[in-house]
């Protein structure tokens, strides 16, 4: 707009115009902001866990729970940039831990950074997963696989390299909060109770891919059969019948309840999860209480971690994250 201050009357016209574009352009910014879409879940009671696959799963129970709503997708880096734009927020794996609180550790481990898939050319013992996972200095969620790395191009992919406390400090910024493990699993259901998956009792690649998982023996050999090495778009596979895409694979995400090594059958647990002074009776003293993850990763193979299924679940750190895993957020309905 064009103001020309020596004509009587003119500027006194333009001013309220001129207001207005500027009003019409922060409210067209402010919808431009990437924010995550919500889909409502009635509440219900369903039958936790399973018995089927892992330990940890067991036993199955049931359980009851309030409406809630969540994420229709994974928390993407567009989504998440935004927070740290407007917030100036720092993840936790972009601080440097302090040599007090960790006494003996290298100093490389001290140095912000995260841990990286690194996948081996040869066959390895699989029961050191120092075989596969290195800490990397320099690695967060700006670049997840570490310096050099980026997610320019993948602003709809999920956001990973976030620790459980970022995963809150966002969800609290977006008006939400984190599901609670009784939550995630009733929804990843998609309303079929007691199926092995979120589409069903069985999978079977000649009906098409379902999920971003690895194809391949894990960790030497990835076919990439479904189209993807590493995280995927959300929303690139079909969701479930409650409309919600990715509760299987892609990336593992964190809940809200405290790990322990199973489903203890008792009031002061469901459906809200274990405190944290029964977590803290199965932590190890240098990690301290771990939280829950759900869902499995790009990373699960049948050979070594069915994990892409309702029941399925995991421990993770506090304070560190990895390059499969992020979140989705809940929030409460009336």
């Amino acid at each position: 707009m064009r103001l020309i201050p020596d004509q009587p009357g003119r500027l006194g016209r333009a001013v309220p115009i001129l207001l207005a574009v500027l009003f019409s352009s922060a409210g067209a910014l402010a919808e431009e902001k990437p924010m995550p879409e919500f889909v409502e879940i009635k509440g219900g009671t369903f039958m936790m866990g399973d018995t089927r696959h892992y330990r940890e799963e067991t036993p199955v129970h049931r359980v009851t729970v309030s409406s809630f709503a969540i994420s229709r997708t994974e928390i993407t880096n567009a989504q998440f940039a935004a927070f740290v734009a407007e917030t100036g927020y720092v993840t936790s794996v972009e601080r440097p831990l302090d040599p007090a609180k960790y006494p003996g550790v290298p100093d490389e481990l001290l140095k912000a950074g995260s841990m990286v898939f690194a996948q081996p050319t040869d066959d390895v013992d699989m029961g050191d997963l120092r075989n596969w996972w290195r800490y990397i200095a320099g690695a967060d969620w700006r670049h997840p696989a570490g310096p050099g790395s980026t997610i320019e191009g993948l602003e709809d992919h999920p956001v990973v390299q976030v620790s459980v406390e970022d995963a809150r400090a966002y969800a609290k910024w977006a008006g939400g909060r984190l599901p609670t493990e009784a939550e995630w699993e009733f929804a990843a259901r998609g309303g079929l109770d007691g199926m092995d998956y979120s589409w069903g009792d069985s999978y079977s690649p000649l009906e098409g891919w379902k999920a971003n998982s690895w194809q391949g023996t894990f960790p030497k050999t990835d076919l990439a059969d479904d189209g993807h090495h590493g995280t995927a778009p959300v929303g690139s596979f079909d969701p479930n019948g409650y409309g919600l895409s990715d509760m299987a694979g892609n990336v593992w995400e964190h809940v809200s309840d405290w790990w322990v090594p199973g489903h203890p059958q008792t009031d002061q647990t469901d459906p809200d999860g274990p405190p944290l002074k029964l977590a803290a009776r199965f932590a190890s003293p240098a990690v301290g209480p771990m939280t829950v993850v759900k869902g499995g990763s790009w990373l699960c193979a049948p050979n070594f971690c069915l994990r892409y299924r309702p029941a399925a679940r995991q421990p993770a750190e506090s304070h560190i994250g990895s390059n499969h895993i992020g979140f989705r957020i809940a929030r409460d309905v009336n």
